[in-house]
């Protein structure tokens, strides 16, 4: 058992490197929606454009997958925290190369062609990265105390956004439309160096988690741990796939596709739309916490079920709001859709990876998490644009959001509480 100061240190570092991993992603999620189909797409129509820059978007939840095997494989054979460190290095290096990347009137067709491979290691590096923060936090923590320990890393996502938005909210205010077209948005994809050097400062500084440790000294450690997992837990991988679903969905929805949808539709000033997904996302942060320390009373699954629930009501009142026009009710729109996402996430860092031996865990806690992104988070903002271009309409964008709550849902109800048991 470690010491109270060192699970400190270990709460510290599984916000501080998921934060920044977070902010990575969601800076490219703000330029796909605001600029990047103009700098790399400018041959094509503004619908089309958005199509290609949100399709580049969605590379990266398709490659998370393959980095959360990839990382799994080596995290439940070597150990948590070196996985950690090379996932951080990964993940903010391409990040950095994205912003240095010419665009298309520099170099043509080569710079869509590199964005997308940029994208991809950007996708596995993330693909990595939360599952062993996950792990980091549970595998530390004292019985009956997992939801809160898990709750660090789950709040590294609404610190990422809040950091990524916050300075594109500052560049948007103090350029002109010209110049933040031209370079203003590289500028937080080169800043990224800093807070990578900031994180890996954090991470070399940690311990390796004592179940892990416990594993290895009574030589419980799988020759080839994804092949375990898929050979005898693939049935609770989909599962838990399926329940992350929806909190990817009301996530990219409500930040992604209502960002480029406020602006580009309804009329509403891009630095209006970024402050108001600011708002949101602290309400995502309050319903993270929230549900997370409930969920150590009431359980997981009864905790993560309920938010499930509320998401499919939520779906067909979200876009009725935004279309209003009003600046308060689509604050209200996006503040309940990210205050919902917050309540089913929350849980989501204790109960994947209660879903799996110590063996399988890294494999199994990531590569449910990544699987629930291609369909939650790659899908969304493609569906929502085509539906929208197709002339379907918003209340369908909704109902699929609905879809995906009542997919999580049934997910969910096939899972097994796991609040109680032990790692």
């Amino acid at each position: 058992m470690t010491d109270a100061p060192s699970r400190t240190r270990i709460a510290v570092a599984s916000l501080v490197g998921t934060a920044i991993e977070f902010y990575d992603f969601y800076i490219y999620g703000t330029a796909a929606a605001l600029v990047l189909n103009a700098a790399f797409f400018p041959e094509l129509d503004q619908t089309a454009g958005n199509l290609a820059a949100f399709s580049t978007f969605a590379v990266a939840f398709l490659s998370r997958p393959l980095g959360s095997a990839v990382f799994g494989h080596w995290g439940d054979r070597i150990g948590r925290k070196s996985m950690l460190v090379v996932s951080l290095l990964l993940m903010g290096l391409s990040t950095v190369a994205i912003g240095l990347l010419p665009g298309y009137a520099a170099i043509g067709v080569a710079a869509p062609v590199l964005l997308v491979v940029l994208r991809f290691t950007q996708g596995i590096g993330l693909g990595g990265e939360w599952g062993g923060a996950a792990l980091l936090a549970t595998e530390h923590a004292p019985p009956g105390r997992r939801g809160l320990y898990a709750m660090f890393p789950q709040l590294g996502p609404a610190v990422g956004f809040i950091a990524a938005n916050g300075l594109f909210l500052i560049l948007g205010a103090t350029l002109t439309d010209a110049q933040f077209g031209s370079w203003g948005w590289r500028l937080p994809f080169v800043a990224s160096l800093l807070l990578v050097l900031v994180g890996l400062y954090v991470r070399v500084r940690i311990a390796e988690t004592p179940v892990f440790r416990q594993a290895m000294d009574q030589r419980r450690i799988a020759r080839v741990p994804f092949a375990g997992l898929i050979r005898h837990q693939w049935r609770r991988v989909l599962l838990g796939a399926g329940a992350m679903t929806v909190t990817y969905t009301l996530f990219y929805t409500a930040t992604t596709y209502c960002l480029a949808y406020g602006t580009a539709t309804l009329g509403i000033p891009k630095t209006t739309m970024l402050a108001l997904t600011m708002i949101g996302v602290v309400f995502m942060g309050a319903g993270t916490v929230v549900s997370a320390l409930v969920s150590d009373r009431l359980g997981r699954r009864r905790t993560l079920m309920a938010g499930a629930a509320v998401a499919i009501g939520w779906g067909l009142v979200m876009f009725p709001l935004m279309e209003t026009r009003s600046v308060l009710l689509a604050g209200v729109s996006l503040a309940g859709a990210l205050g919902i996402m917050g309540l089913i996430f929350g849980p989501m860092g204790a109960y994947l990876p209660e879903l799996f031996p110590t063996e399988c865990r890294y494999s199994g806690a990531s590569v449910a998490y990544s699987l629930g992104g291609v369909l939650g988070g790659a899908v969304p903002p493609l569906v929502a644009t085509a539906l929208q271009g197709g002339g379907f309409g918003t209340m369908a964008v909704g109902g699929y959001v609905s879809a995906m709550a009542v997919l999580s849902l049934l997910c969910l109800a096939a899972l097994p509480e796991t609040a109680g048991d032990t790692m």
